[in-house]
């Protein structure tokens, strides 16, 4: 995993995206079970207009200040406003979609 990692999925014609942020410490089971769910509900519930940011905190501790990580992983939504944190593996798809705010197809 690189130091920041991004990836980005956006339609043209799709005005809100959705901007995401995950934090992670490393390869970690954990992390990267994070990282592969929140992938998963994002092209389910947000294709094409998405973008999810991935931050090591191994390599980067200083960037936890900023949104006030205190545990990992940690999920942030930046946009839309307001800001959103979720903590953990993200595996509850229904407790992500409630935590994001995101309607269920």
């Amino acid at each position: 995993m690189r130091q920041i990692e991004k990836i980005t999925k956006q339609n043209a014609e799709e005005s809100e995206i959705w901007e995401l942020r995950l934090y992670v410490a490393g390869q970690t089971p954990n992390s990267m079970k994070a990282l592969a769910n929140l992938r998963k509900i994002a092209e389910e519930h947000l294709k094409g207009k998405y973008t999810i940011e991935v931050v090591d905190l191994l390599k980067n501790p200083q960037l936890a200040a900023g949104d006030q990580i205190l545990a990992i992983p940690t999920l942030v939504r930046k946009l839309p406003e307001p800001l959103r944190k979720i903590i953990g593996d993200l595996s509850n798809t229904e407790r992500v979609l409630v935590g994001l705010d995101i309607r269920p197809k």
